[in-house]
């Protein structure tokens, strides 16, 4: 089996700009991002991007009553693609910041404090942007509720999908979070506390939206 090759030494590329190929390269790679965060972040982003096709299918002249609607999810649609897109981004530089923080030197107590200071504001931003991700599959899981009774049945399935990317964008960004949380002070922590619990409840609108659509496509 060929191996992955590897990765470019130049800058990389955002991961909007990024082909598909070089993407998986670098998640493949022996190198500190992508990781687990910009594939919930990319889950999010194929959530939505999926939800926006559904929702362009759903513009024949029998759908007309519902028009409204189906534009306004795709305007939402393709803005959370956006913004997911832009958390990818945002959680490798994180990771990157943590990194570096841990490596600033800690020889005199002013560098000490310094170092610490700087590590806990890392994994701060390292935990808020999985914490964004999760705000992202929750506005697209809520998109694609919405759409399932109006969209068109023909590309259903598409709906049960993006149901999948966004209970995976969550349940991978609640691993991230939790991760950076347990390094963190506890006042610092428990900030977190309500998106933890709120992906619980997601993941089970996600699994139940699945059970729906595999309903549909039974008859």
């Amino acid at each position: 089996m060929s191996q992955p090759s590897a990765p470019s030494q130049e800058t990389a590329p955002s991961f909007g700009e990024a082909t598909l190929a070089r993407y998986l390269d670098d998640l493949a790679a022996k190198i500190p991002a992508p990781g687990g965060g910009a594939v919930a972040a990319l889950h999010a982003a194929q959530a939505a991007a999926l939800v926006a096709m559904v929702a362009r299918y759903t513009t024949r002249a029998k759908d007309a009553d519902n028009r409204p609607v189906v534009d306004r999810i795709i305007e939402a649609a393709d803005a959370a693609r956006a913004r997911s897109l832009a958390l990818a981004d945002a959680d490798a530089a994180a990771f990157t910041a943590v990194g570096a923080a841990y490596k600033l030197p800690k020889t005199t107590p002013e560098e000490i404090a310094e170092r610490t200071a700087t590590i806990n504001a890392a994994l701060v931003e390292a935990a808020r942007v999985p914490a964004a991700v999760v705000d992202e599959a929750d506005e697209v899981l809520s998109l694609a509720t919405e759409l399932f009774p109006i969209g068109n049945p023909n590309v259903v399935t598409d709906i049960g999908a993006a149901a999948d990317a966004c209970r995976a964008a969550a349940s991978s960004s609640q691993l991230n979070i939790e991760i950076n949380v347990a390094s963190l002070p506890a006042a610092e922590g428990d900030r977190f506390a309500p998106v933890l619990l709120r992906i619980e409840e997601l993941v089970a609108r996600a699994d139940g939206l699945h059970a729906d659509v595999v309903h549909a496509v039974r008859g």
